[in-house]
């Protein structure tokens, strides 16, 4: 058994408002090897974090907006192989629903190649694996709901 490796992110979403007439979600765009996937942020937790601080801060590095957690969603694990470590690397990923307070998408990092704001049906048609959409999907419940747990 290779290694186990602990990420942490989550679904960042913004009220239905006068700005924008539908509650929306921010997902971004990154380079894989067999071209782009459309995804939740997330990240490496690090040393002295804790997850939710994790999803905060990766949340604020790959989409560029300030969020605060609300509740946790779920988790997914998955395995992959590294090249670095040339072994399997099994990843568990802790998503959590954020609520955006501020920011600005165009301020992502690098890693990124776009942020975006999308419509909570289309967001979870544009996300590029299913594990991941079923997260989403379980966070559109809630956000409908106001984001009161369901």
């Amino acid at each position: 058994m290779g290694t186990h490796r602990i990420s942490s992110g989550g679904v960042v979403f913004r009220p239905a408002g006068a700005a924008h007439e539908v509650a929306e979600v921010a997902l971004i765009r990154v380079v894989r090897a067999d071209g782009h996937a459309w995804a939740l942020p997330k990240g490496w937790v690090e040393k002295g974090e804790d997850l939710e601080q994790t999803a905060v801060r990766e949340v604020r590095e790959e989409t560029g907006l300030d969020a605060k957690v609300l509740r946790k969603l779920g988790e997914i694990t998955y395995e992959f192989y590294s090249k670095a470590d040339r072994s399997r690397v099994l990843k568990t990923v802790h998503l959590f629903l954020l609520e955006c307070l501020g920011g600005n998408i165009a301020d992502h990092d690098d890693e990124v190649e776009e942020a975006r704001w999308f419509p909570l049906d289309e967001a979870v048609a544009t996300l590029t694996h299913k594990n991941e959409r079923d997260i989403l999907e379980k966070a559109v419940g809630l956000i409908q709901g106001g984001g009161k747990s369901a």
